[in-house]
């Protein structure tokens, strides 16, 4: 990928995550933009959203039911000679780590074997 297309990501997760946080309750839901992903053409974009304390399903849904608004938003923010398409999909890696870190936690908590010494082989 180049690094122009990478600063374009960057720049339309910094501007949607504004306008998600800005614009939209979520009733004790944490709702933030992991990445963003945009075609070659700037024609389409993906954006990956990440949702800690409730279901992910409704703010997807609500998100890509809001898309068009979203785009005139970022369309007057970001100056592109075209502005992207975009979809949203959940984004599950903070899920993932959480599970992950309480899955360390417990195998930390289970009986450790006794230490071997080598100088008594």
């Amino acid at each position: 990928m180049s690094r122009r297309l990478d600063r374009v990501n960057e720049l339309l997760r910094r501007e949607i995550g504004a306008i998600v946080q800005k614009d939209y309750e979520w009733n004790g839901k944490l709702v933030t933009v992991s990445d963003v992903e945009v075609t070659q053409d700037l024609k389409e974009g993906k954006v990956w959203i990440g949702v800690l304390g409730g279901d992910a399903g409704s703010v997807i849904e609500k998100l890509n039911k809001d898309h068009g608004s979203i785009q005139a938003k970022v369309s007057k923010r970001v100056v592109l000679k075209s502005t992207a398409v975009l979809r949203f999909y959940h984004d599950t890696s903070a899920v993932r780590g959480v599970d992950i870190v309480n899955l360390l936690q417990e195998v930390d908590k289970l009986p450790k074997a006794p230490e071997v010494d080598p100088e008594e082989n």
